[in-house]
């Protein structure tokens, strides 16, 4: 049986939906993760929402909701340690999302082994399980979606230039503590959206990797976001269609796609004999950014 041949089924035309908007939003947040070297704080975030399933289970509630009630928490939190007052107290941002990421992480698992008999409900927040999705949950994405584009799209300039010139940009006399949350907020509803496509555990990969596949290949910051989106949304469809036809985890099979896009686009690049001449320069491959422009 095909993807094609299953469309028939309303839970799968319902899996292709979410995995094509998932694909769109993960792609273009992506972009912005991939430019500022987020990509282990998102591992943070994708790992540190988990107390927030697991509460939102006790109570009975939506584990979405609770994740992305719990994920807000967590932004706020790191957002006031690696801020400016706690950079003067001698706290470093990566070694306040490395406890983030495990103190989350953590106290999900305590919290889960209070209770028996639902870690089985939780796994497919693990690993994913958008053969599951509601009609509701496709109307979540699909507004998130909407939101955090329009963020996107109303502060590009901004995001831009605190991507390659963070310094320029306070000088300038934007708000960057401001846009800093904003794009931390963005990231965060960009991790809960994505939880029933992939999880908590792989929502990061499906955040980064088609934006790391598009860097290789674009110089420009538009053009990089289309490919990403590009790639985000054939990555949904086709560890979809993988999943459908040899019966295998859908979440598993859509980052396993990323990772061959990524490690196919790395090879093909490599032994391109026209690389030396589009690769970026050599003061733009020191940043690690493509060029700043639209």
């Amino acid at each position: 049986m095909t993807l094609f041949t299953s469309l028939g089924d309303g839970y799968v035309r319902r899996a292709l939906i979410e995995v094509v908007i998932v694909g769109v939003l993960c792609g273009a947040v992506g972009v912005q993760v991939v430019l500022r070297r987020l990509s282990f704080l998102t591992t943070a975030l994708t790992h540190a929402t988990f107390p927030g399933v697991v509460i939102a289970s006790l109570l009975g509630l939506g584990l979405v909701l609770g994740a992305g009630l719990f994920g807000v928490l967590v932004v706020a939190v790191v957002a006031g340690l690696t801020g400016p007052r706690g950079r003067e107290r001698g706290r470093e941002a990566s070694s306040v999302i490395a406890v983030v990421l495990s103190g989350g992480f953590a106290l999900g698992m305590a919290l889960q082994s209070t209770q028996d008999g639902f870690s089985r409900d939780l796994t497919a927040f693990l690993v994913g399980s958008v053969l599951t999705v509601q009609p509701g949950d496709i109307v979540v994405s699909a507004v998130t979606a909407l939101i955090v584009l329009g963020v996107l799209v109303a502060l590009r300039k901004e995001l831009l230039l605190g991507a390659f010139d963070p310094d320029g940009l306070a000088a300038a006399g934007y708000p960057t503590r401001r846009l800093d949350l904003a794009l931390l907020l963005v990231i965060e509803a960009t991790v809960v959206t994505s939880l029933p496509a992939v999880g908590t555990i792989m929502a990061v990969a499906l955040i980064a990797g088609p934006a790391a596949t598009a860097r290789l290949w674009c110089e420009r910051t538009a053009p990089m976001t289309a490919v990403a989106i590009g790639i985000g949304v054939a990555s949904g469809v086709i560890g979809l269609a993988v999943s459908d036809q040899w019966n295998i985890a859908a979440g598993g099979a859509i980052v396993l796609t990323v990772a061959a896009f990524f490690v196919v686009s790395l090879a093909v690049r490599s032994l391109s004999p026209g690389e030396a001449r589009v690769r970026p320069s050599a003061r733009q491959k020191s940043a690690g950014r493509p060029t700043y422009s639209g």
